[in-house]
């Protein structure tokens, strides 16, 4: 099926008319953090469960969007079977939507997302472990690699074990 996208401008002005709903299918701690103003979440992993009566109400087209577009283009398929007339995909997504200048809430109380710590971790492990076999002994070298050999096996089996540590972290965890 062909992707059917729509610009961020012609988004907004979609939205402001009351022709469009926008639905956000990223995780909640994506959405908590940063969000578009107005935007209904309804997580992807949660997707199957939603019947979407109170979204038809409001609009005849449905636009989704996750931060860069690649989910909803994968996921096309299954967002198209909403029963709404008209099903779009905001091009390039919350990342695009902010670049147009258009605005979004943003809670710097939140915890980034989990990919982008995993980056920062990872990142700054492979950095400590290249510079202290560099300076300090070559064995800090195998820190380099233990962390690259995690990355691989988080990329082929879709586990990954530093994101598991990370979610165990006070900053990620939910108040009771």
């Amino acid at each position: 099926m062909t992707v059917s996208t729509i610009s961020p401008l012609e988004a907004q002005r979609a939205v402001a008319e009351g022709r469009a709903v926008l639905i956000d299918i990223r995780e909640p701690s994506e959405h908590a953090r940063e969000s578009i103003p107005g935007a209904c979440l309804v997580p992807l992993s949660k997707f199957t469960g939603h019947d979407f009566q109170a979204e038809r109400a409001r609009a005849p087209m449905v636009i989704f969007h996750c931060q860069s577009g690649m989910r909803t283009r994968s996921n096309f398929d299954q967002l198209s079977g909403t029963c709404f007339p008209d099903v779009r995909v905001l091009d390039g997504g919350l990342a695009n939507w902010k670049t147009s200048g258009f605005p979004t809430k943003l809670d710097t109380t939140k915890p980034i997302e989990m990919q982008r710590q995993v980056q920062i971790a990872a990142g700054s492990l492979v950095l400590t472990g290249l510079v202290l076999g560099a300076t300090v002994s070559p064995w800090f070298a195998g820190l380099s690699a233990f962390v690259g050999a995690g990355l691989v096996f988080a990329g082929v089996s879709g586990w990954c074990g530093m994101a598991h540590v990370l979610a165990l972290m006070p900053w990620n965890r939910q108040a009771a």
